[in-house]
């Protein structure tokens, strides 16, 4: 069988080079990420490996014990949890982990391809929303397999992607507030354009109305996930007569931003302003007052990704789609609202 499969991805390379007017090491450059080949060129030969149907098979001996898990931003708690999920898995394959750099939280840049090309490791991790339809061709044509941890919540179904639960963990926040006697709470939630901060924000909005309270439009922010954009936002939302009682932060670092915030205004957390947070990152046990958060398992979605890859014909990982559950953790920065 596997030297049919061979003869097979001879002809059709031979196929594809003589159709593309090309040689066969020009193919092979295509197929291995080599910048020496024009656009138009590569352009060509990769429209017609997708049409000839052309899939490299896997051979041990030419990948690199490597899992490279792609960012577009490296510096938060938060990266550093998936980093540890995958470096994990990667210790129990005997491999190692490469970090890289690149692009928006959309999707990477062009410039991290032809290097993972060139690397071949055992597979990808990457932290966005979706892949460009040329990427993922380029990916499967060198047989190199990747999986999305997807903190957007909307992959591409072609894509095997982890997530978790974000409306879930959205109701579990502000119904822990409304539980709790609050009626004016206000959410500062994510980046508008990404899927997790709209569910998080239909969470909350869904919790307020189980509660028989109305969504006042000015207590709701869409922010960054970042500690500057949640102060920022708390500053506005705390100023003036009718503040909130409790704020529903969709990150740790905006919910560091609303303490922060609060503080600079004289307002004690609990005593008169409640804080949760959202993702449970370590850092949140050691704020002050200790942060109510939901957790999101950002390290067990960064190991069941890396696992992905490198059992990737164990009936158990072969899901498409693998959703994990949040649940909210319970410390000292929410009580019930002051009594006036």
């Amino acid at each position: 069988m596997h030297e049919d499969e061979e003869v097979s991805g001879r002809v059709t390379l031979a196929a594809v080079a003589k159709e593309a007017g090309v040689s066969m090491p020009t193919v092979s450059k295509v197929l291995n990420g080599r910048t020496d080949v024009s656009r138009a060129t590569r352009a060509k030969v990769e429209h017609l490996l997708e049409v000839h149907g052309y899939r490299r098979r896997a051979q041990a001996g030419s990948r690199s014990p490597l899992i490279e898990l792609v960012f577009h931003e490296l510096e938060s708690v938060w990266a550093m949890e998936l980093i540890r999920g995958v470096e994990n898995v990667a210790r129990e394959n005997r491999a190692t982990v490469a970090l890289t750099e690149s692009g928006t939280r959309h999707t990477p840049g062009p410039d991290w391809l032809p290097g993972v090309l060139q690397r071949r490791p055992m597979g990808v991790v990457l932290v966005f929303s979706t892949l460009r339809e040329d990427v993922k061709r380029r990916l499967r044509a060198a047989a190199i397999p990747f999986v999305i941890v997807d903190p957007a919540g909307d992959p591409d179904p072609d894509v095997p992607s982890v997530g978790s639960a974000n409306w879930a963990g959205g109701l579990a926040a502000t119904r822990h507030l409304t539980d709790l006697g609050h009626r004016r709470i206000a959410i500062v939630t994510g980046p508008e354009d990404m899927l997790c901060s709209l569910a998080r924000l239909d969470g909350y909005r869904s919790a307020m109305s189980m509660a028989g309270l109305e969504c006042d439009p000015r207590l709701t922010r869409f922010g960054d996930f970042h500690v500057q954009g949640g102060y920022e936002h708390a500053m506005s939302l705390l100023d003036g007569p009718d503040r909130p009682t409790a704020i529903f932060a969709g990150s740790d670092l905006q919910a560091l931003g609303v303490l922060e915030a609060a503080r600079v205004k004289g307002l004690r957390v609990p005593e008169d302003l409640s804080v949760v947070g959202y993702d449970d990152v370590p850092l949140a046990q050691w704020s002050s007052p200790p942060l109510t958060t939901v957790h999101q398992p950002l390290r067990t979605m960064a190991e069941e990704a890396a696992r992905m890859l490198v059992r990737p014909d164990d009936p158990g990982t072969g899901a498409q789609r693998i959703e994990l559950a949040t649940h909210l953790v319970i410390r000292q920065s929410t009580a019930p609202p002051r009594q006036s």
